[in-house]
Order: structure tokens, then sequence, then C-alpha cells
């Protein structure tokens, strides 16, 4: 009888060693003070003392960066849904006041590569250190016969603190209180199965495309730009308890994602005049898709949207501005239910 070993079956765990040491400093890079664990153990270890928080709790969330892989296979380059992730994950907890504390990565493929598997923790690592983020742990399986050679899925968990009193639910959110919009880098994490559909499918383009609206662009570099973090712009604003309300926008778009966060008896009126990334509109035209369902798949620009009182507002856009961002009026609170765009 021939012997097999564990290769044969399609698991190679010489290449996933290599992947391990390859990716031990890049790891070790995002470590923080309360690290207490070394990568290779069994769990990570983060000491849990908050001294400058008087009544800490705890935000966690779980999410992935979806078909955006496709995109990232077609043009093998792996390098940014790492920090996709990361920022993804770090958005969906700074919604509700939070700054996130450590990280913990999940990567399953059907053919491990090491240098694959690297590329993707680099930029686990580079957006885990611009968000003051420790990547305490992850794991990495290869699972021939139920993923295809090539195929990666890339998921994440974020643990983050803020204090008791400073938690934003969008309970205090009232009609006429204004919305301001910052600005996305395109389509994020979200949309990529429509957007992958009209424009490689349909309209037969090529990830190295370079259409004339994208000056010189390629779409594959279009659909590959970061999602944002906006962490560093929007901590001015929770230090001076501005915020009433956020919303990352996510799959579902604003109408998804502002009503989670608007209470009882408030909607609002979103005027859609600031600048909408030219890929929306390559993806619209190409895929006679309509602008309602535009906004349903995608952010169209607006990455997060905040809440603030009248009287607050320029106050809001004067912060934003000086940490560089391009924030615009993004529409107003309403008392009738439901969320609405100006014609």
């Amino acid at each position: 009888m021939t012997q097999i070993n564990y290769r044969d079956s399609g698991v190679d765990i010489k290449e996933g060693e290599k992947a391990v040491a390859l990716m031990k400093e890049n790891v070790r890079s995002t470590f923080t003070k309360e690290v207490l664990s070394d990568l290779g153990h069994f769990g990570g270890l983060f000491q849990a003392d908050f001294p400058d928080t008087e009544n800490p709790v705890l935000v966690a969330s779980t999410d992935g960066v979806g078909t955006k892989l496709k995109v990232a296979s077609m043009t093998s380059k792996y390098d940014t849904v790492g920090q996709d992730l990361v920022n993804h994950c770090v958005n969906d907890i700074l919604v509700q006041g939070a700054r996130p504390l450590f990280f913990m990565d999940y990567i399953a493929c059907g053919k491990l590569e090491a240098s694959v598997i690297t590329s993707i923790v680099s930029g686990l690592a580079v957006a885990c250190r611009e968000n003051g983020c420790a990547l305490l742990g992850g794991e990495t399986a290869e699972m021939p016969g139920f993923y295809s050679e090539g195929d990666y899925d890339v998921a994440g968990t974020i643990i983050g603190l803020v204090d008791k009193s400073m938690i934003i639910d969008g309970s205090t959110i009232r009609p006429r209180m204004t919305v301001i919009g910052l600005p996305s880098n395109g389509l994020h994490t979200n949309g990529y199965s429509l957007a992958r559909k009209v424009l490689f499918e349909i309209a037969e383009m090529s990830s190295e495309d370079k259409p004339p609206l994208l000056e010189g662009a390629t779409i594959g570099e279009a659909l590959l730009a970061v999602h944002k973090s906006y962490l560093n712009v929007i901590k001015p604003l929770l230090k001076e308890r501005l915020i009433q309300g956020i919303a990352h926008i996510t799959g579902g778009g604003i109408p998804g994602n502002l009503s989670r966060i608007l209470p009882e008896g408030c909607g609002a009126l979103i005027d859609e005049k600031w600048e909408i990334p030219r890929i929306f509109e390559i993806i619209r035209e190409r895929g006679n898709i309509d602008r309602a369902e535009m906004r349903i798949a995608f952010n169209m620009g607006a990455g997060m949207l905040i809440v603030v009182k009248k009287s607050d507002s320029d106050r809001t856009l004067e912060i934003l501005q000086e940490s560089g961002e391009l924030p615009f009026l993004a529409g107003e609170i309403t008392s009738q239910e439901g969320i609405s765009f100006k014609s």
C-alpha cells in the first residue's frame, strides 16, 4: 500500500511554518505595552489595566472584507486587504465612541502560499500600528477541497474600550440636528459582488483597464483603494463631546446604516451634493443601475456620517478640517421617520 503524508492531502505544514516566521516581525511591531505574550502562544495575553477610564466598557466587533479578495487575487496584490479589515473593524466600534485595544485575524485558503499570507498580515500590521492597536494573534487555516486553490478568506475580531459615560448610541439625536459626512476612498469593503459583475462580466473590463474618468488609475487600483479609518480625525470630536451619533456606511449604504442609529420619531433628509468618487459613476453607467439601487449597494463617497447639534456644526467642521479631512454637510435630521434624499 502506498504511504501518504499530510502534504499529499493538500496541507503543507512547512509552508505554514514559513509564513509564521515571515510575519513575526510585522506582528511584533504592533505590540503595545499591555501585550504580555508573543506570537505562537495558544492565546494572546493583554493586561487589562485602564487607569484613565473611570467605568471601562469593552466593545467587540467581527467582520470580513468580502469579495474584495477576488480583486486582490486578480491583481496579485494582497497587502491592502489586511488594512481594509482592521480599519473596517476600527470604524465599527468607533461609532460607539470606542478606541481599539487589540485585533485578532482569521485567514483561510485552499492552498497556503507563505508570500500571500505574509502580504495580508503586513497590511494588518500597518493598520494596527496606525490605529494604536495590537495584533494580538490569529489563525491561518489551509483547507483544500473546501476552498479552491488561489481562494483566500480573511476575517477578524476587534476589542475596544470606551468609558460608560462616553458611549455614543444615537439616543440623544433629535430633529433639526445636522448630518456631517466624511469622504470615503471608494467602495471600501462593500458592494464588490455587484461591482465585479458589472465591470468584469457585463462591461468585460480588465483590472488593468484605465477608463478616462479615473485619470490614469486602473480599475484594479480604484477597487483596491484602502478602506479608511476615521479614528484619528474623530478623536478630538469625542474629547469635546460634540457627537450625538455616528454611522459607519457599509453594506446597505446610507439608508441601511444611518437608520440604525436614529431613535424613534427621527429620520433624515440627505442632500447628496458631495463629490462622489468616479468609480461609482463607471459602475452605474456600465451596469445601467438605478440611483436608489446604487445608494443601498455602495457608500457613494460617504464613509462615515456624524450627527451633531446645529449649534455645534461649525465647530465640528473646523476640527475635522484641521485634521486634514474634507468634511461636507450631508443633510439634516427630520421628524419624519425614514431616510430620504433631496431630488
